[in-house]
């Protein structure tokens, strides 16, 4: 089941890519642009497919270096239309001539999701071939070139966090990573290990000190309403056994975190205070994803607002009764039993309605008075690369863990886990 699930998903990567540069489509909607972040998510999934035979080593490399060998000779500067600058990238790119497109930010999460499937592949990469070699050597430049402390925006008022993002029409966006637990840690981690162009953890122990756990359902945790929060980071890195300074004082570690957080959305869904339909311990799973809205519908009587594309999140929302099954999966390493649970009966309740020539659906909401086929109500009509590639990684990293023990190899993690002070566990005597 999971093996065939990998393997769906593993064709939107297969299909929903410009060979001539390397570059991965945000989602097989036509005329998409490339997300940098899918892109990053892609150099890691590459690995798995090699190590799964879907692809030939060569194969991979192939791919691994297309991308890579265009950001490399990719324009860095000022301009409108250029592809990123300081080192960082654009959030969106155009999936032909790689330039900036939507007017995007020059993204500080998205480039280090970028660097951190760059790394993965770095180290995971390691014959003795000249394309393994080029795909080291390349990494290891777009590494090193950048610019993070730049992204601090001077460490304005005082504060050492970093910025969302930066444009060239409007600079430094306002907004920080400097509140709120969020997958900023996999930004200050990759950027506190650099070997050129560091951060100091300042800006970390400002942001992880604003930090407070709550107790949702008779469970403490340090909330986050989405499940992508709880997943993202985890992508690359293993956070069972080590902690940092807020670990050491709320007494759990974020893998543990993220297994409450899972248990939290389950049961969210199970007491339904909002009365969503099919809602349930066996239907549950909020978080950012595409929605039937912006649209106002009275439903049985009762007025709803549904969303288009947004974070939503449990328990204050926001939510429409839209679900992600891709979350449930993503979602697997930290709750299995719950997880498979779900999985299985999403299988046998959707059978082939509900799997796709990419998986399951990336979300749907049986609460949106309209019929689209399938198990009723609204159905996303499009597959999205960040979805399908975390599905992937974390099955993998739940079966192998092949992800996870790669990363710690890499000494560039190792470095920017240690500079927050994170310790214990797999890093012990790294």
């Amino acid at each position: 089941m999971l093996e065939h699930l990998k393997c769906r998903s593993f064709d939107y990567f297969r299909h929903e890519w410009n060979p001539a540069n390397g570059l991965i489509a945000d989602k097989n909607q036509p005329g998409a642009p490339a997300s940098i972040a899918v892109l990053g998510i892609g150099f890691t999934v590459y690995t798995i497919a090699t190590e799964m035979g879907l692809l030939s080593r060569s194969e991979a490399t192939e791919r691994t270096l297309a991308a890579l060998r265009f950001l490399r000779s990719s324009h860095q500067g000022t301009e409108a239309d250029a592809t990123g600058y300081k080192g960082f990238y654009y959030h969106f790119l155009d999936m032909k001539t790689g330039k900036r497109v939507w007017q995007s930010e020059l993204s500080t999460i998205d480039t280090a999701i970028l660097m951190a499937g760059i790394l993965s592949a770095q180290t995971y990469f390691n014959g003795a071939s000249e394309d393994e070699r080029e795909i080291r050597e390349t990494a290891d430049l777009l590494y090193r070139r950048v610019e993070w402390p730049w992204a601090l925006n001077g460490a304005l008022n005082g504060a050492a966090t970093f910025s969302h993002g930066w444009t060239p029409e409007k600079k430094f966006k306002r907004h920080r990573w400097n509140t709120n637990y969020s997958e900023a840690i996999l930004l200050y981690a990759l950027a506190a290990g650099s070997p050129t162009h560091a951060v100091d953890a300042k800006g970390y122990h400002q942001w992880t000190s604003t930090f407070q756990t709550m107790n949702i359902y008779d469970i403490e945790c340090l909330h986050a309403g989405p499940l992508f929060i709880h997943q993202m980071s985890h992508l690359w890195v293993d956070f069972r056994g080590i902690q940092d300074q807020f670990n050491k004082k709320a007494g759990f570690d974020y893998f543990e975190n993220s297994k409450r957080a899972t248990f939290i959305q389950r049961q969210y869904a199970v007491e339904n205070s909002k009365s969503f339909a099919h809602y349930g311990k066996n239907c549950w799973g909020l978080t950012a994803g595409d929605g039937p809205g912006p649209s106002r519908r009275t439903v049985n009587g009762v007025k709803r607002k549904f969303y288009d594309y947004i974070a939503r999140g449990v328990p204050h929302g926001p939510d429409d009764g839209t679900i992600a099954p891709w979350a449930v999966l993503a979602s697997l390493p930290f709750a299995p039993d719950i997880v498979m649970e779900t999985v299985r009966h999403m299988i046998i309740e959707l059978g082939e309605k509900g799997l796709c020539k990419y998986g399951f659906d990336s979300s749907y909401n049986p609460s949106f008075p309209q019929s689209s086929g399938g198990y009723g109500g609204w159905i996303s009509p499009w597959f999205f690369g960040l979805n399908q590639g975390s599905t992937i990684i974390m099955i993998e990293n739940y079966q192998s863990e092949l992800v996870w023990k790669t990363m710690h190899k890499c000494p560039y993690l190792i470095a920017g886990l240690r500079a927050l002070g994170f310790e214990g566990g797999w890093l012990h005597g790294k």
